[in-house]
């Protein structure tokens, strides 16, 4: 262990490192290149740069702007802190200097990253630069010079596509003169929404000049160039040998200990509680702490668990740490960076909201509470301790299900395999039908038009049939007055406005996905460590009326699941066993929640609650056993449900998405297959790729679950087995052992 003092790790609760650490992967540091100042950057762009601190480009950087130069669509897929921005600026900013009629169009996934993009070129004073944000936030009376006078234009695709094409005839000026699109983090463009957002690039791209470049900035990841090329809809480049400079970086795997409870059963503690240990004794220490938590009440429990630690050490301490995460109004979020950007802030617990590349030097250390789900992810958060040539330190906290705890005792599973594809699906109906009438209401859709989004004619023919387009001799036309629906990043509608019964004030916001869940009535809602307690959720009116309380429970929302076999699109009969993929709709209700008691979990009550369903169509994978060959088992329901929850857990393994992406169904009969059968489906409308996944290598993935099962050393069944944190049931019934039978029988039968 003599890397805990080398790394820092030995700052980290020493004793406790010495038991929990299960493996530490060392990355040395490595020496940079540097190359000459390109002949066709102009001298004040250099010379800012200069004065900026950067003596001389990387040769990966360079690069990128010869690419671009050349008319090539490129991407820069090199690791987190390696310059990727000066890479797409650095062709962008010197068009704008020398060419007056140039516009860039910026794009980032969050407004945090857009914003400091603006910082960043701000900071440069560049003579003819006029750069400007145009988001959600911007105010109305800035709109209009923002139109008429930016000449570098930062916003997201949500902006695009509500505020920007709709109205491409105001922006005429500023799309006429486009020479260049920035896509920045398109790692972050996956599954649903980034199949979304292919289509929005696609309907910029019929509106803007034919010669605009697309400069496009990923984490590292499996083939880059495809990714973007289906993602803008043409063939792109890759620049993904990084020369930067990149200092050591120690890793370590951390399980937290097994505890005994009142009953004197052993369960392991929670990732939340040894995370905000963790990060009490860096913040103690000194150290520039990022802590990632996979939740937004996660980072909100992380924070305050963290702050009422520090104020049994030192009070001040305590104001040196804050929770960061979506649904914070504008001013709260910028505040909070540049807090931390200052160091006022010494610990910050986000969700993934500060993954993306928002430059935040000079931390010292990355505390990630569970594996979050990709390993692209995983480098990009890890990433954010060392940048500018620092050394790092990151830990992962295993959480207490079956993926984190297979990962932290088989290392080479997340440290030898290389990372993942971007998988995106801009064929999927469902995104596609509605991108084609958002196009048409912009411009008719020509034939050249219906080529680019390659729709497939049927579908088009549906449209036309159901009346939401019209042909004529010119195009196909939008038949409606008001705008198409189309639904982005798949929330489920408008976003929840959380309100202060007493007083009127906005809280924040959440998306109306997960409202039924978290903001129901009767909702504890934690929100900047402050709890409030929800009086009313009025779906309608998208609000919910909250007080503030400090309840000794916590609750959770509890639901039922109803699933309909649409079609099968393909099987394999393995005799008594069946592996089918196919569309299904489902049906999922929110009917009740628990109230637990603060610390012991103990159920003090349960309440009914009256919500409206929420219908899917979706792809699932699942397996039917004819009851002969389960007839032997005892609790088959408890069985099948058990082996659902870990093929669940285990399916990120194999699947480039996170447990919270995918949902599952198992019944010992089901009415569509007339035998006990386990589904297991994607969470988005039309499906994500996940389920299809599966079905392809289902062998491998259910040997892994099965493996994962009996290697834990529970008695009945527990979170790193075949418990899960999402279950409607309350994890009940589930049954250990009848989950390995019933794997060990699909596995007999599939091999």
């Amino acid at each position: 262990m003599a890397l805990l003092a080398a790394s820092g790790l030995a700052r980290l609760r020493p004793d406790a490192a010495r038991e929990a650490i299960t493996h530490i992967e060392f990355r040395p540091s490595r020496a940079g290149a540097s190359a000459p100042w390109p002949d066709w950057a102009p001298e004040p762009l250099v010379t800012a740069l200069i004065e900026a601190g950067i003596a001389a480009p990387w040769p990966h950087q360079v690069a990128v702007g010869e690419h671009a130069r050349a008319g090539h669509h490129t991407v820069v897929a090199t690791g987190t802190g390696s310059g990727k921005s000066l890479a797409y600026l650095l062709p962008a900013l010197s068009e704008l200097i020398t060419e007056p009629t140039a516009r860039v169009l910026y794009l980032a996934p969050t407004k945090a990253l857009a914003a400091d993009q603006l910082r960043t070129v701000a900071a440069l004073d560049l003579p003819g630069v006029r750069a400007a944000v145009f988001d959600g936030d911007t105010p109305r009376d800035e709109r209009d010079w923002v139109r008429q006078h930016a000449n570098l234009v930062l916003t997201n695709p949500d902006m695009l596509h509500h505020g920007i094409l709709p109205g491409h005839g105001r922006w005429r000026r500023f799309l006429r003169g486009l020479r260049y699109v920035i896509v920045d983090e398109c790692h972050a463009y996956r599954g649903v929404f980034g199949s979304h957002v292919a289509h929005v690039l696609r309907r910029l791209r019929r509106l803007t000049p034919r010669d605009v470049v697309f400069l496009a900035a990923s984490a590292t990841s499996g083939d880059p160039a495809a990714s973007v090329g289906r993602l803008i809809g043409a063939e792109a480049v890759a620049v993904s040998e990084d020369t930067a400079p990149r200092g050591a970086m120690t890793f370590a795997l951390w399980e937290p200990p097994l505890q005994k409870d009142a009953s004197g059963e052993e369960h392991r503690r929670s990732a939340l509680a040894e995370t905000a240990d963790l990060l009490t004794d860096a913040v103690v220490a000194g150290m520039r702490t990022l802590a990632f938590v996979p939740s937004r009440r996660g980072a909100e429990v992380v924070s305050a668990m963290t702050r009422r630690a520090l104020r049994e050490v030192d009070a001040q301490l305590s104001t040196q740490v804050a929770a960061y995460r979506g649904g914070y109004l504008r001013e709260d979020r910028r505040a909070l960076e540049r807090a931390l950007l200052t160091g006022e802030l010494t610990g910050l617990a986000t969700t993934n909201a500060l993954e993306l590349g928002v430059d935040l030097t000079g931390l010292d250390a990355v505390l990630l509470a569970g594996y979050p789900g990709r390993l692209a992810s995983l480098w990009q958060q890890a990433g954010r301790a060392g940048r500018a040539g620092r050394d790092g330190l990151c830990v992962m906290v295993a959480r207490d299900d079956p993926l984190d705890t297979y990962l932290v005792h088989n290392p080479a599973a997340l440290f030898d395999r290389p990372v993942e594809a971007t998988v995106l699906d801009p064929g999927n109906p469902y995104v596609l039908g509605p991108h084609l009438c958002a196009a048409a209401m912009e411009a008719p859709l020509t034939p050249a038009d219906l080529a680019l989004f390659d729709a497939p004619a049927e579908l088009v023919d549906e449209l036309v049939e159901a009346g939401a387009l019209r042909r004529r001799p010119t195009g196909l036309y939008w038949t409606h007055p008001q705008r198409p629906e189309v639904d982005l990043r798949g929330t489920g509608g408008a976003p929840i406005a959380i309100v202060e019964a007493d007083s009127g004030r906005l809280v924040g916001t959440l998306d109306a996905g997960s409202a039924h869940h978290a903001l129901h009535d009767g909702a504890v809602y934690l929100h900047q460590g402050t709890s409030y307690v929800v009086d009313r959720l009025d779906l309608d009116d998208a609000t919910a009326l909250v007080r503030t309380e400090e309840p000794d429970y916590t609750t959770h929302a509890r639901d039922v699941t109803n699933l309909d076999i649409v079609a099968v699109r393909s099987y394999v009969d393995a005799g008594p066993i069946g592996l089918f993929l196919g569309d299904v709709d489902v049906s999922h209700q929110v009917v009740s929640y628990q109230r637990r008691a603060v610390g012991s979990g103990e159920v003090l009550g349960t309440f009914p609650l009256d919500l409206p369903p929420r219908e899917l169509r979706t792809v699932a994978v699942w397996t039917t056993l004819s009851p002969e060959v389960v007839a032997g088992i005892d609790d088959l329901p408890g069985s099948l449900h058990a082996a659902e929850h870990a093929a669940i857990g285990l399916l990120p393994l194999v699947a480039t998405c996170d447990r919270w992406d995918i949902g599952g169904l198992s019944t010992a009969l089901h009415y569509d297959t007339g035998a006990p059968t386990i589904f297991v489906y994607d969470g988005h409308p039309g499906g994500a790729g996940f389920a299809e996944r599966a079905y392809g290598i289902a062998g491998h993935w259910l040997r892994a679950t099965r493996d994962a099962i009996a290697a834990c050393g529970c008695l009945r069944g527990c979170p790193s087995c075949v418990q899960s944190p999402k279950c409607g049931n309350g994890n009940d019934p589930l049954d250990k052992e009848g989950a390995i039978v019933v794997l060990d029988l699909l596995l007999a039968a599939l091999a």
